[in-house]
């Protein structure tokens, strides 16, 4: 059963699903020190089980993450998505930007579209994301996208911090517009 994941178009980037030639991208980032904020580095195999895992939530869960296509070049630029693996408090809305691709807006751009589209298509609103401390670049990205921080926890035996994002819905005001 093959899951079903939308296509979202930014004005730099293409959401899109899972290919078998994205892994090297992935597996790159996922062996390098760059994922130490998300469990890495990690072996070739466990890099090739968390690659599966990504296709398999969205089947399970009909929800997930992206591979980032950078549209210029077709290169794999990150992923992005909700996620909710076995120990999760709540949906998290997770990205990871690979070398080459921070510091020019793709990971704002990214994540607001996957947020955008999880609140108005799949009912995940007021999302949280789970970030180091330590985290700089994550704790300013979810400053920007106008989430706050709620409380330090524990996930998975670490110490971590939940931002929880902001509605992504439009609100009705009193006179019938829409903000």
């Amino acid at each position: 059963m093959t899951p079903m994941i939308p296509i979202i178009q930014t004005k730099d980037l293409i959401l899109r699903g899972y290919l078998e030639s994205d892994f090297d991208a992935v597996a790159a980032f996922c062996k390098s020190p760059r994922s130490k904020f998300v469990g890495g580095p990690h072996d070739r195999w466990t890099c090739w089980r968390a690659f599966l895992a990504g296709v398999g939530h969205w089947t399970l869960r009909g929800f997930g993450m992206w591979i980032v296509e950078h549209r210029e070049t077709g290169r794999v630029a990150g992923r992005v998505g909700m996620i909710l693996n076995d120990g999760w408090q709540e949906p998290e809305l997770g990205w990871h930007m690979y070398d080459g691709f921070e510091g020019r807006g793709y990971a704002h751009q990214s994540v607001k579209a996957a947020r955008d589209y999880a609140a108005r298509h799949q009912g995940l609103d007021r999302v949280i994301s789970y970030i180091h401390a330590q985290n700089v670049r994550s704790v300013r990205l979810a400053h920007r996208l106008g989430a706050a921080f709620e409380r330090d926890v524990t996930l998975l035996g670490h110490p971590c911090q939940i931002y929880r994002h902001p509605s992504a819905l439009p609100t009705q005001i009193s006179n019938g517009v829409t903000t």
